[in-house]
């Protein structure tokens, strides 16, 4: 493989570099206040969950979020912070990356009306998969320097 200025492992790094920044820049832009203490965020999601046009997901929220609204806002948030510290190190990369690609799924399903929610996470998913599938963590990753995957 020819590639401009760095290797292609190298490249494949910049690429889970950035989605981790992506997972840590939602993180980031998050009001975690609103989203622990008044439950804005799974009351939102609850919204459009409520109006969805597919019964799974409709029933699948009433079954697995709504019973539990505090405890799924701190899975969420956490779990975004999780990935972008984990990609961007590249620790336990190949488990951020189908975890990452697991949570933008579940995003993409639910915000299925909403195509700016659409192309981001579809784009995450693209390049989780391809940072998995080229092994991203070979180079510039904690999981190289410890001997991991």
């Amino acid at each position: 493989m020819d590639t401009i200025w760095l290797t292609g492992a190298e490249w494949l790094a910049v690429l889970r570099i950035g989605l981790g920044l992506w997972w840590l820049e939602s993180w980031r832009h998050k009001d975690r206040t609103a989203w622990f203490e008044r439950g804005t965020g799974i009351a939102w999601a609850a919204g459009i969950a409520a109006d969805h046009r597919w019964s799974a997901v409709r029933s699948g929220f009433r079954a697995a979020v709504a019973p539990r609204p505090r405890v799924m806002a701190y899975v969420v948030v956490y779990a975004e912070l999780a990935l972008g510290l984990g990609l961007i190190a590249g620790f336990l990369t190949p488990v951020a990356l189908v975890g990452g690609l697991l949570l933008n799924a579940l995003y993409f399903t639910l915000m299925i009306h909403d195509v700016a929610e659409q192309g981001q996470n579809s784009m995450m998913a693209l390049m989780s998969v391809v940072a998995l599938f080229g092994m991203s963590w070979q180079t510039w990753s904690l999981d190289s320097a410890l001997g991991l995957f």
